[in-house]
């Protein structure tokens, strides 16, 4: 029988389909271009291979085509009956999440991986910060991701897409020595796995090596295909890199040409978080407010998230609603979110509605109502999802709250604390 890249038998006799199906798994596991033409091509190949169905379905839910990928996952399920006991949970534990259906989805993935821990695409949506216990709105969800990689590791050796998801859970839960040598053994494997270099951004970061960071990535970036999953996110690396070094005109070029919605590609919840974090950054650092892009942020992440649900595009969301003054969309959005925590729908709780008040305070100059709460989320942030390195966006505005608000000792320790670089003096900012 024919076996995928982890040794695990695959149900087709067709060498074809088998190739490419590793080879759109490979791309899947990459964060890079060509997922939809290998599993297209493995299906060709054999119309009843349930599992590259299924990994077909993965990769058009990642980009967001989530009416496709329900239809190419419902179709992963028919096929897969007649097939073995590891595929059938396989497809089960796949289209569970790409149904919408997250809880059940970490359930039976983790039953799943007690049979057959090696079952890398199962494994694969409960990982990193989006993943399913990425976005659980579990307080302690960064160690109970490292802890579930870390008893399955002994199954993967120094697998380079293992080892890259290792390291980002341990980054993210402060074992940051453990995270750069898991990384960097990784991308000395493939140095071409888009989803390695966006970890690899992610631990140099928080160790602080920004020049470091900026340099790998700026210039790993253009060798990397446009249409890979991960190119706007990347993009947004190389623009936060940027403006940490001052290097404002870089910055502001890598968000114009791979992040802001008129030009980049990618999912629309890369798309908002990472335009809104932008702008907002480069505001708290000195650079006079763009009104034009504001509103064409706000645009586009009111037209991809109509309705609250997705709590970091959520946040993000009312943050465009702040900086365009669109108080009214604001208000809109909090009754949405207000409605979901009353009916339980609401996974990481109050702090979702908290954060949108916060930043609404400190558009209108109420200093201390936006201290308070900001202080007030902080403790709480972690439930909303995201990356550490994303999330700095609450504690970097609570700075330049505190300084506003002539809260000169605060702001100064909390700075000390980060080893952050002085907040700017512009429209949202202040100079010590």
């Amino acid at each position: 029988m024919l076996t995928d890249r982890y040794g695990l038998p695959i149900s087709t006799s067709s060498h074809t389909a088998a190739q490419a199906y590793i080879a759109g798994c490979d791309c899947l596991f990459a964060g890079s271009a060509g997922v939809r033409r290998h599993l297209e091509t493995a299906i060709a190949a054999d119309p009843a291979f349930a599992l590259a169905h299924i990994a077909l379905a993965r990769g058009l839910f990642l980009e967001a085509d989530v009416a496709t990928a329900r239809q190419a996952a419902a179709r992963a399920r028919e096929m897969a009956a007649g097939a073995t006991a590891r595929e059938r949970s396989h497809v089960h534990a796949l289209a569970l999440a790409i149904d919408g259906k997250a809880p059940e989805a970490l359930v039976a993935t983790r039953a799943h991986l007690g049979e057959w821990p090696r079952d890398a695409l199962v494994l694969a949506p409960a990982t990193g910060v989006f993943g399913l216990i990425g976005f659980s709105g579990r307080p302690m969800r960064e160690s109970e991701l490292y802890e579930l990689m870390l008893g399955l590791a002994p199954h993967y050796g120094e697998d380079w897409w293992f080892e890259s998801q290792l390291a980002f859970a341990a980054c993210e839960s402060g074992r940051l020595d453990e995270a750069f040598s898991r990384i960097e053994r990784s991308m000395a494997t493939n140095p071409r796995s888009g989803h390695g270099a966006h970890i690899q951004a992610h631990v140099l970061y928080e160790m602080g090596e920004t020049r470091r960071g900026f340099e790998i990535l700026d210039g790993w970036l253009p060798q990397f295909d446009r249409a890979g999953l991960m190119h706007c996110h990347l993009s947004w690396h190389v623009a936060l890199f940027a403006l940490r070094l001052g290097m404002t005109e870089r910055a502001w070029q890598a968000y114009r040409d791979g992040v802001h919605p008129g030009a980049s590609w990618g999912p629309p919840l890369n798309v908002v978080t990472d335009a809104v974090s932008f702008l907002w950054r480069s505001e708290l650092g000195d650079v006079p407010r763009r009104a034009s892009l504001w509103r064409e942020v706000e645009g586009y992440a009111l037209e991809k998230f109509p309705k609250p649900g997705v709590a970091f595009a959520d946040v993000h969301t009312a943050i465009a609603c702040v900086a365009n003054e669109d108080f009214a969309a604001l208000e809109c959005l909090l009754r949405g979110l207000q409605e979901r925590l009353a009916a339980g729908k609401l996974a990481p709780g109050p702090v979702v509605v908290l954060l949108a008040e916060s930043f609404a305070a400190y558009a209108k100059g109420d200093w201390e109502r936006a201290i308070a709460g900001f202080e007030r989320a902080l403790p709480e942030t972690v439930r909303i999802g995201g990356s550490r390195a994303q999330r700095d966006l609450i504690e970097l505005t609570l700075i330049a709250a505190y300084l506003k608000a002539g809260r000169v000792e605060e702001a100064r320790a909390t700075i000390a604390r980060r080893g952050e670089a002085v907040i700017g003096s512009g429209p949202r900012g202040a100079r010590l």
